[in-house]
């Protein structure tokens, strides 16, 4: 177990609990980040050792907490840094003690309690370029009561963090969409503000001059920069309150209970609103086609067109989410040696998502008079009825090459609403006793035994705005969802210490614990987990672990809302030639779509229409954990402790969500031909219209690797002391396949370069410290190390990309603190030598922006003063 204490933390400039932990080797890249903003709910959601962060267990003084209503996790932004004591890092899994939710590991955070004194804390900071500038005030006060018998604890805290914008950072300011083997790289999007006509019959594409006449489009000269207007990272507020309180009645009796809340908004912006056509399932015409007796067609057919809706203005997107949590209990003795706990959690988030100068398509589909035959189908002919527009009121009828203003602006925007609702109703009854019977022969010891029983609830609903509902929206497509679960179960663990300070055998000791689960859904369930811990001599210790685990399908993968992003990905019919030796069948499937892959070019460049949702069709996946470990304290150096730890994991059926280039290049390739069934049906025009990266059961994934932690201080003199802490990890393998009898595709030391994520095989954190009296200089070094990118399926090589690794990369912080019994402050400069996040051509923001999210604001400085009274 990792511990990280709340001074541990305030050394950094971290704004959130989930910025702090990114730092940590064993933290995966597939989690979310404030920096995640062309998808997500706008949560911080944390991963360990990459396996995902709907596998790692977020608890609050060891209870379940309430998850964020539009993401699978608890939401590290809506806990508030100076609340916190201490965070605990189980990670050899913990399914068998904790759950379903626990595969990978458990991250246990302990907040302040019980407090008489009360405190104050002011911290600020900025970035070099001026923006991202973070403001943060906490406060506290505890109360003693009934001659220390009770406690009332109240905490406060606000803090917010101002956004960065792409065109503020030269490396992202101008998209690169793709990875030429040969030839210079393009830029920009060609769905751009005048739109672009398809030539019927040639399929060319044409740009209006603004006279009624039309000129052949020129990616260099028209393309347009989607980054100019979209945020790399997000606005943040948060709002937490919350009050602690207890009372003893006597040692068989202790009342408690917790209150939290929080708000938190995430706010960020994107470029103006794309059309294309609708989003499957609408039936509105796939692409959006002006009919032959339009006036302002001048080709007499019917002609497929595109147009980005920069006069609507960007979109822009705020995300506010309440979450309320509400736990009260009673714990004390029972008799000899037995202790209990008896609690009661109920938790609710409610999620508001708030999206302006959307488009209609409905309506916009009025305002040129564009009519379907029959109406049941998206690729319907259509026909030129002036009569739609003039019937509907508001709609004036509009030449698309022109901009839309006024009235015809207002006509076609609509603010999409959309909400979410979570629910967590938890009973909890823990019996321990630490020493139930002593092993009956010398050097044995006491038995402790632990039990306990859980009843959980938990439900989700989600409704999106009703333009979205009714398939109306150009941007998206959802339906109302919802659904819940219960589970009963019981738990044990004993730890029988066979040896205690004999010869050879400081402590010989075996952990067995189980948990039986009963599923409403999916029926019953065991898991179970062995220790053992050897010690030899005080000076050091041997331990190894090895259970199971199982992970139903969470709500969010069974019930989520349908909504559409645009992640990394290209259209394989653009570079069918790069596929090797794999070509062929590429170029044989575009041809079946009508499509000449040599004369091919898609509207969408570099990102793709996807949908993400829920998929009720899920089962529960299973997985096996191993550890082996060492710890050594030599009592000639107590200062010292270093750790070591090999650990592997393995999931079978692996609940996951497919990249969108990795549906793509499955379909395309023959390689896994069930993909094709994800990927709905091209528009008129040729265009892809959407990919259904849904979550679903896959083959499996395999991983291993080595874990070491130093700790070490050297007193100097009475008033210096030097500290060492290290934090290595070593990847030695990270395998995973998309289906049960597919090939495993080796992604250790790769990056998945399109969705950002990444298996670097080396990770490390140190910091030194150096304390004198009451001041400390603190240096603190991140090292993530060198990947080759992966498309999904394959390596990059020289043949079929440009760029094909990202070298290793160094973050160096510096923190000054000073610190006595009633002052603390801090003030230190994050990224000191100003890096640059490596370049990545994820078709977004020309990094990785979860793997190098600490290097994306640049060099910032940031400030903390607080006070204690």
């Amino acid at each position: 177990m990792q511990t990280i204490t709340a001074r541990d933390i305030q050394k950094t400039s971290a704004t959130s609990l989930g910025d702090y932990l990114s730092r940590l080797p064993s933290i995966g890249s597939s989690g979310t980040t404030n920096s995640t903003t062309n998808s997500g709910k706008g949560a911080v959601c944390t991963d360990l050792r990459n396996l995902g962060s709907q596998r790692v267990l977020v608890l609050i003084d060891g209870k379940r907490t309430t998850l964020n209503a539009g993401s699978e996790c608890v939401d590290l932004n809506s806990i508030p840094l100076q609340q916190i004591e201490r965070v605990e890092l189980l990670k050899d899994g913990g399914s068998s003690l904790y759950g379903a939710d626990a595969v990978a590991g458990v991250i246990n955070i302990h907040l302040k309690h019980d407090l008489t004194t009360g405190g104050i804390t002011l911290k600020g900071g900025l970035s070099q370029e001026g923006d991202q500038r973070a403001g943060q005030i906490a406060a506290y006060k505890g109360f003693s009561l009934d001659q220390g018998r009770g406690n009332i604890t109240l905490f406060g805290q606000y803090d917010t963090t101002g956004p960065i914008y792409s065109r503020n950072r030269d490396w992202a300011a101008l998209p690169q969409n793709d990875n030429p083997a040969k030839g210079a790289p393009s830029f920009g999007s060609s769905i751009i503000p005048s739109g672009v006509a398809f030539e019927p019959g040639t399929r060319k594409r044409l740009v209006p001059n603004g006279d009624g006449t039309f000129r052949a489009y020129n990616a260099s000269r028209d393309a347009y920069n989607f980054g100019r207007n979209s945020t790399i990272a997000n606005a943040h507020q948060n709002a937490a309150l919350s009050l602690d309180a207890h009372e003893t009645l006597s040692r068989f009796i202790t009342l408690y209970g917790t209150t939290r809340f929080s708000r938190t908004v995430a706010s960020r912006d994107m470029s103006p609103a794309p059309v294309q056509g609708s989003v499957p399932p609408s039936t509105l015409p796939s692409s959006w086609v002006l009919p032959a007796g339009n006036p302002y067609n001048p080709w007499g057919q019917e002609a497929s067109i595109t147009k980005r809706m920069a006069e609507l203005g960007p979109r822009r997107q705020s995300i506010s989410t309440n979450t309320l949590t509400l736990l009260g209990g009673l714990h004390g003795k029972l008799g000899a040696h037995w202790d209990y706990d008896l609690s009661m959690t109920y938790g609710r988030s409610r999620l508001a998502a708030r999206t302006a100068n959307m488009v209609n398509y409905r309506h916009l589909l009025n305002s040129t008079g564009t009519q379907a035959l029959d109406p049941t189908s998206s690729s319907s002919a259509v026909q030129y009825n002036p009569s739609l527009c003039s019937s509907a009121s508001g709609c004036v009828l509009q030449n698309p090459f022109a901009p839309y203003q006024g009235k015809a602006a207002d006509y076609i925007r609509f603010t999409q609403k959309d909400h979410a609702i979570y629910q967590m109703r938890d009973v909890n009854f823990r019996l321990r006793n630490p020493h139930l019977v002593s092993l009956p022969y010398r050097y044995g010891g006491p038995i402790g035994l632990s039990l306990g029983m859980e009843h959980r609830g938990e439900q989700l609903s989600y409704a999106p705005d009703d333009v979205v509902a009714r398939g109306d929206s150009a941007g998206t497509t959802g339906a109302y969802t919802g659904g819940g679960f219960t589970v009963s179960e019981g738990y044990a663990e004993t730890r029988l210490p066979l040896l205690q300070k004999a010869p050879f055998a400081h402590d010989l000791s075996l952990n067995l614990q189980g948990r039986l689960s009963a599923y409403n859904r999916f029926g019953l369930t065991k898991n179970w987990k062995i220790g053992a811990h050897w010690a030899p001599t005080r000076d050091i210790a041997f331990r190894t672990t090895w259970g199971t685990s199982y992970r139903q399908p969470d709500l969010y993968s069974l019930y989520s809302g349908r909504t559409l992003g645009y992640p990394s990905a290209s259209d394989p019919c653009t570079r069918a030639t790069s596929y090797g030796a794999a070509a062929s069948n590429v170029i044989a499937r575009c041809r079946k779509e009508q499509i000449d892959p040599n004369n091919f070019s898609s509207a969408f460049v570099g990102q793709l229409p996807t949908l993400s949702g829920g998929n009720e069709a899920l089962r529960p996946e299973n997985g096996r954990a191993f550890t082996l470990g060492m710890d050594l304290t030599p009592r000639f150096a107590p200062a010292f402790h270093l750790s070591v730890d090999y650990w592997h994991y393995s999931l079978r059926h692996m609940i996951t969500t497919l990249a969108t280039q990795t549906l793509l290049d499955g379909c395309y390739t023959g390689s896994n031909p069930e993909f094709c069934s994800l990927i709905a049906p091209r528009s008129a025009s040729n265009q892809l219209t959407a990919i259904s990266a849904i979550p679903q059961n896959t083959g499996g994934m395999k991983t291993d690797g080595v874990d070491m932690t130093l700790n070490y201080h050297l007193t100097l003199t009475q008033q210096d002391v030097l500290s060492l802490s290290e934090n290595f990890q070593y990847l030695l393998s990270y395998r995973q396949r998309y289906s049960q009898s597919g090939a495993w595709h080796n992604f250790t030391g790769r990056m998945l370069y399109l969705s950002g994520s990444g298996m670097p095989r080396h990770r490390s954190y140190t910091t030194v410290t150096w304390r004198h009296n009451h001041f400390s200089l603190t240096y603190l070094v991140n090292y993530t190390g060198s990947l080759r990118w992966n498309d999904g399926t394959h390596d990059l090589t020289a043949a079929t990309a440009g760029r094909t690794r990202t070298a290793g990369i160094f973050l160096q912080d510096i923190t000054l603190s000073y610190q006595n019994r009633q002052w603390q402050a801090n003030v230190g400069i994050n990224n000191l030598f100003n890096r640059r996040p490596p370049f990545v051509a994820d078709g977004a923001f020309n990094t990785a922006s979860s793997l190098y999210s600490g290097f994306i604001a640049g060099r910032s400085v940031f400030a903390q003063a607080g006070v204690t009274f």
